[in-house]
């Protein structure tokens, strides 16, 4: 990796338990980058090793007041990091910096969850239009806009 490289910041969130098992599987995709890791447990930061590490609140479509402090929250860790890609296995706080990354220009990446096997979760779905690439890990779910490349488990 070249010293450009080093600046050039990687953020890569989502939310705790299997959206988080699988971001960590792309760790080492972004080895030599300025990878910066964001969830919303921070204890799994601890547990991971992860030294680079910004903590979200947890929220979901049916707690509407966590969303939109999660919502706010991501706005301002897009601002002050101002990632050049952010990639994100979901959930709802990974589709909101996926939504305030894109208005800053910075590329961005949705790998719907494995789970989603009968078809995209409903941030994917909503995360559609925000991502330059998004990926399902599913090969009947994949279309024109749906790469599929193989799955992370």
């Amino acid at each position: 990796m070249s010293d450009r490289s080093r600046d050039f910041t990687v953020l890569a969130v989502s939310s705790g338990g299997g959206h988080w098992e699988e971001l960590l599987l792309l760790r080492p995709a972004f080895s030599g980058f300025n990878l910066v890791f964001a969830t919303t447990n921070a204890e799994l930061a601890e547990r991971d090793h992860i030294d680079r590490f910004l903590f979200l609140p947890d929220a979901n479509r049916d707690e509407i007041w966590r969303s939109v402090l999660c919502f706010f929250a991501s706005i301002r860790l897009i601002m002050r990091l101002r990632p050049n890609v952010v990639i994100t296995t979901g959930a709802l706080p990974g589709l909101f910096c996926l939504i305030a990354a894109r208005l800053t220009r910075a590329h961005t990446v949705w790998i719907d969850s494995i789970a989603n096997s009968d078809k995209p979760s409903l941030s994917g779905r909503v995360a559609r239009p925000f991502a330059h690439e998004w990926f399902t890990q599913w090969a009947h779910l994949a279309t024109r806009s749906r790469r599929y490349d193989g799955a992370l488990l």
